[in-house]
């Protein structure tokens, strides 16, 4: 007979210790991002971002302070003085267990879910304390993101038809079957005609870079890379992600004026310098939570059926590279305090 396997004891590389976040987190933090999406969805499609917005923020904050970690707030709202609640900087969690760098979009995409627009979700994410890349000096980063296959051969210093080619070549695809999604702003219009000119197919986002760029690093999502200029703050989200999922980001600063530019440069920022992944976000303990508040490429949006409001999730630990989509069913009248 064959030996019997010892699965009495986990590998060293997946142990954590006292002081690290602990596997557990994942199913905690997406408890948080889906009161959140909870929240935001009687906002659905009725024009109110503002309004959206604020209950997706109180949701968040409610259900963050019961999580075992002491967290602060590393991306968030805002300045303390522009954010009440959710502000860079704010102490997060319930005081107990790890250190950690906390990055919140209660809607990653507001103006997506006011006018009931697909790609909406409600993200969060966890790294080791200090791991996270500080995004403060330059609001904007130049972005390149694919999947597993092509992330060892793609440079955002490369030309885009070469990079394209690449993808097209690790995908085993004809470039014309490439689909790369984009920002529809007025400065990509550039970067739109080159992609074109290289064969490639264009998918274009109204806001909300964070559902797109995971996409691009999944399969069966019908996209296959993000380029163009999008949030740091949104790329060091992603890059947490994408250390479960295996592809790849790379960015590079993109100060928008001369004042950012100065800044970026006292704060000690190689502008030329391109930003891996793990740059980023330097920890190998990280985790992603997502809830989908409209329906998109990445999760379906928040759902009502009868007494229930149903939701779909995906969380991910990088540590052990688990990524579960986690469907939820909520009894509609424990949530009466967000009903419109």
């Amino acid at each position: 007979m064959p030996e019997a396997t010892n699965y009495a004891h986990l590998s060293p590389r997946l142990s954590v210790g006292d002081a690290e976040p602990d596997r557990n987190l994942a199913l905690e933090l997406v408890r948080v991002t889906e009161a959140a999406a909870i929240a935001a969805s009687p906002w659905v499609g009725f024009g109110d971002k503002n309004a959206a917005d604020g209950a997706a923020v109180d949701a968040m904050r409610s259900l963050l302070s019961t999580v075992s970690f002491n967290g602060i707030v590393v991306i968030g709202e805002g300045e303390k003085d522009e954010a009440p609640m959710l502000y860079n900087g704010e102490r997060v969690g319930d005081g107990t267990g790890p250190e950690v760098d906390v990055a919140v979009d209660p809607i990653d995409g507001t103006r997506l879910t006011a006018l009931g627009i697909n790609n909406a979700l409600s993200v969060l994410a966890v790294a080791e304390r200090g791991t996270m890349f500080d995004p403060s000096a330059v609001f904007y980063m130049e972005k390149l993101v694919t999947g597993p296959d092509a992330a060892e051969l793609v440079d955002l210093r490369l030309p885009v038809k070469q990079n394209l080619h690449l993808i097209a070549k690790a995908q085993n695809k004809r470039i014309s079957q490439i689909t790369v999604c984009i920002l529809d702003r007025e400065r990509h219009q550039p970067l739109v005609e080159e992609i074109r000119a290289a064969g490639a197919r264009t998918k274009f986002l109204m806001d909300g870079d964070v559902a797109a760029a995971i996409a691009a690093t999944r399969e069966g999502t019908g996209v296959d890379a993000l380029m163009g200029i999008g949030g740091t703050p949104e790329g060091i989200v992603t890059a947490c992600a994408i250390k479960s999922l295996g592809g790849v980001i790379q960015g590079r600063l993109w100060p928008k004026d001369d004042e950012e530019k100065q800044r970026a440069i006292d704060a000690g920022h190689d502008l030329t310098r391109v930003l891996s992944t793990n740059d980023l976000v330097t920890s190998d303990n990280c985790y992603f939570a997502a809830t989908g508040i409209t329906d998109g490429d990445l999760l379906r949006g928040v759902r009502y059926r009868e007494e229930r409001i149903v939701t779909q999730s995906i969380v991910m630990r990088s540590k052990s590279g688990t990524i579960r989509t986690v469907e939820g069913e909520h009894q509609a009248r424990k949530w009466e305090a967000y009903t419109r």
